[in-house]
């Protein structure tokens, strides 16, 4: 069905009208969907991100680009099934808070962020999850865990031994380069995750996803503790076959527990894995809280 601009370009602009005269309504909904959301909007200790993503190789000419706009529509195989995803309603987002603050247009510059931010975002430009990476001649095993918030699961995975480097970013959805905005508006499909590299002669992929349902309620449908909406849905996803056949194995132990409820964390293969803007990476740490190995502080999401 096909709209006539000039309707568009007056309903557009009549909703913007709106917003501006009270751009507090969309915060206050927000404060009532998830404490963990408001205390990042109104994070003072953070610099807004409004770079473009400018330097990073392009792996093929039919990858995903860094250095431009995004493709509009995305195909992608989930679930033995083919999706396709249209963008309109992020532009619609685009149009409606666009300008100071944050927009939601406004792309991350992957390359002002430490290791392993350029290197993942450069396998997510090619579509590809990735198994493993290469750090000063040692490989590392990729893990990718989805628990709620993605800054408190973090930190509890980087206090485990034989965990090298870890990331916050997005997964699971189709949209190329999803910023947090966008993946708040719950439009992009994608699920706040966080990537594990750890060394496997050190920490077995076993030990995460055990660690994994220490953390996690696995019970709980699109959310984990105040947070909820489809972008805190938790789940494990693996990899690669040997992964897989570990956390499949994994789930079923752990829904013996629970014989009249069915778990609600997925168990699926990886998708791309966006990294998340620069001042979500180690949160927590940043903000004074220990990433010593072993540490049994108590993690404190919120402040």
């Amino acid at each position: 069905m096909s709209i006539n601009p000039n309707i568009e370009q007056t309903f557009l602009f009549s909703l913007e009208t709106k917003m501006r005269f009270n751009k507090a309504v969309p915060l206050v909904v927000t404060a009532l969907a998830s404490p963990c959301l408001v205390a990042r909007a109104f994070n003072t200790n953070t610099i807004t991100n409004r770079v473009v993503a400018t330097a990073l190789p392009k792996v093929n000419s039919k990858s995903a680009s860094l250095f431009g706009s995004v493709t509009k529509k995305s195909i992608f195989a989930a679930r033995g099934g083919t999706r396709e995803i249209s963008t309109t309603s992020l532009s619609l987002f685009d149009k409606l808070f666009g300008g100071g603050g944050g927009a939601y247009e406004a792309k991350i510059d992957y390359t002002a962020i430490p290791y392993p931010v350029p290197e993942l975002a450069l396998l997510a430009s090619a579509g590809d999850a990735g198994e493993e990476l290469v750090k000063n001649g040692k490989t590392l095993k990729m893990a990718t865990f989805a628990g709620g918030c993605f800054w408190g699961l973090e930190l509890f995975y980087q206090r485990i031994p034989g965990v090298e480097y870890t990331g916050v970013g997005y997964t699971q959805g189709p949209e190329l380069e999803p910023t947090y905005r966008q993946v708040c508006s719950g439009n992009t499909g994608h699920t706040e995750a966080v990537i594990v590299l750890y060394d496997p002669n050190e920490c077995t992929y076993e030990r995460l996803v055990d660690a994994y349902f220490e953390r996690v309620n696995p019970l709980t449908v699109n959310g984990q503790g105040n947070d909820y909406g489809t972008q805190y849905r938790t789940g494990v996803y693996y990899h690669n076959n040997e992964q897989k056949v570990i956390a499949e194995a994994r789930f079923a132990k752990e829904q013996e527990k629970y014989s009249n409820r069915k778990i609600a964390s997925e168990c699926l293969p990886a998708m791309p894995f966006w990294p998340a803007e620069k001042y979500h990476q180690q949160y927590l740490e940043k903000g004074n809280q220990s990433a010593e190995k072993n540490c049994q502080d108590t993690i404190r999401c919120y402040g």
